[in-house]
């Protein structure tokens, strides 16, 4: 194995449990630190009337309050928000999405299956002598696996914290795993700080689990339990151990080939190219510049290239040829050759992966590469093309298959929360028991955006690029 339970152990020091303390519990009593500069969340009592307050629940005044801050520090009042905004019923419960035999697939197909048994080294004892319970999810928040003391196993049935459970931030409301996926950074939930209360009377710390070669996320591991877990321990631990599944992940890659090149543009403003040897962040327009180019591998004139950039048509070539003179010093002729200009051979991208696996009817494959839009925040002419053309091409091939399983990837994530489509598909495909909670959520989303500027109209084309 790549690590030992002695070398995680080892990052644990105190000195790591110090950088994390601002984010985590101070003490069992349920005063939690709000971050680094000393935010602080008041007692459980505290968090638990400001809860009450925001959603309105039986201590709520009239009307529904932000939440103050203190006593609740501000990473947990932007999720109560976001919960709220992705209409999460503060007295529900996760889902199960997957039976017995669809867990089986995802769990053999999942990257994260390789780095399991790592994990299970690394947390199992403590989980069990702890009476905690380890799960690692997916990117869309699905529970991929539950384990842990037998006791508190029971216990977590009755919120569905199971294998096979949608606990994303958009689904089940502020948790650590959800939340953790939703913000991308270890987190630590505690008590009344849950979104939804039937899971207040729990405690968990989580952190994303990349993928080493994209940085793509992969999914989640946690730790949840009871008081016991109100430690900044918990967080430097669980943090330690997706550091180490990482390095497992890294470790079983396969090596690419010589002179090969990879471009990451899913799901971020600015792409990733990684080439032998070395990884550069781009800039926006050097983004734009390469995923046009990786579309067009037999490359482009320079005045196309100058329509496909630049919305504004007052921008003359010598702009153009400037940022590609230093895309060009940066990446070196061998990798951005001219006349026309185009790719050297041998480097691929990652929207172009997703398109085939669609084109070959791969729709779970393409769904699992597709962290989100490409390069959302663009307005180049070109890329918004291919943005909405990636987007639109999904979201029917979705609809088109039916099912519930996909379908509520799509819905419960960030570009796809208002997308009316997808939601209405959604609640004709989910079971009967399932129905009526999503049912009860299309018919909120679908008042909001009829409610125009006032409510969300044209905010789901702004993230997925697919017109509602």
């Amino acid at each position: 194995m790549a690590m030992t339970a002695v070398t995680v152990a080892e990052q644990v020091s105190d000195s790591a449990a110090g950088q994390v303390s601002g984010q985590v519990s101070g003490s069992a009593a349920g005063q939690v630190s709000g971050s680094a500069a000393g935010q602080v969340s008041g007692s459980a009592a505290e968090v638990r009337r400001a809860h009450e307050e925001f959603t309105g629940g039986p201590a709520a005044p009239s009307g529904r309050p932000s939440p103050p801050s203190p006593p609740v520090r501000q990473l947990v009042a932007e999720s109560w928000r976001r919960s709220v905004r992705a209409r999460v019923s503060p007295d529900g419960a996760a889902r199960v999405e997957l039976d017995e035999e669809e867990l089986a697939a995802h769990r053999a197909a999942h990257p994260l299956a390789a780095a399991m048994p790592l994990v299970r080294e690394l947390m199992g004892a403590y989980a069990r002598d702890g009476e905690h319970l380890i799960a690692v999810c997916d990117a869309g928040g699905r529970m991929l696996w539950v384990e842990g003391h037998p006791g508190t196993l029971r216990k977590a049935r009755a919120m569905n914290f199971v294998a096979g459970a949608r606990w994303s931030e958009s689904a089940a409301g502020t948790n650590a795993p959800g939340t953790a996926l939703a913000v991308g950074r270890p987190v630590q939930v505690c008590a009344a700080e849950h979104f939804q209360r039937p899971v207040q009377a729990w405690t968990c710390a989580a952190a994303p689990i990349l993928e080493p070669r994209t940085g793509r996320v992969l999914g989640a591991v946690d730790i949840t339990g009871g008081d016991g877990l109100a430690h900044p321990h918990s967080l430097a631990f669980v943090q330690a151990v997706a550091r180490a599944a990482e390095s497992q992940l890294a470790l079983a890659a396969p090596v690419p080939p010589p002179g090969a090149g990879r471009l990451v543009a899913l799901g971020r403003d600015e792409a990733l190219l990684e080439l032998p040897g070395r990884r550069l962040r781009l800039s926006r327009r050097h983004s734009e510049i390469l995923v046009i180019l990786a579309h067009r591998p037999d490359g482009v004139g320079g005045d196309e290239l100058l329509t496909l950039l630049y919305e504004d048509e007052s921008v003359t070539p010598v702009t153009l040829r400037a940022e590609l003179s230093r895309l060009r010093g940066l990446l070196g002729p061998e990798t951005l050759a001219s006349r026309p200009y185009r790719l050297a051979e041998g480097v691929t991208a990652d929207f172009l992966t997703v398109d085939r696996r669609l084109a070959s009817g791969a729709l779970a494959g393409a769904l699992g590469d597709y962290p989100g839009p490409l390069l959302p925040g663009s307005r180049a002419p070109g890329v918004v093309r291919l943005r909405e053309r990636l987007a639109g091409r999904l979201r029917a091939a979705l609809v088109d298959r039916g099912d519930p399983g996909l379908l509520a990837d799509w819905a419960y994530s960030v570009w796809g929360e208002d997308d009316l489509v997808v939601w209405r598909a959604l609640a004709s495909a989910v079971p009967a028991s399932q129905a009526p909670a999503v049912r009860a959520r299309f018919a909120a989303l679908d008042a909001e955006l009829a409610a125009g500027p006032g409510g969300l109209a044209g905010r789901g084309r702004a993230r997925n690029g697919v017109a509602t």
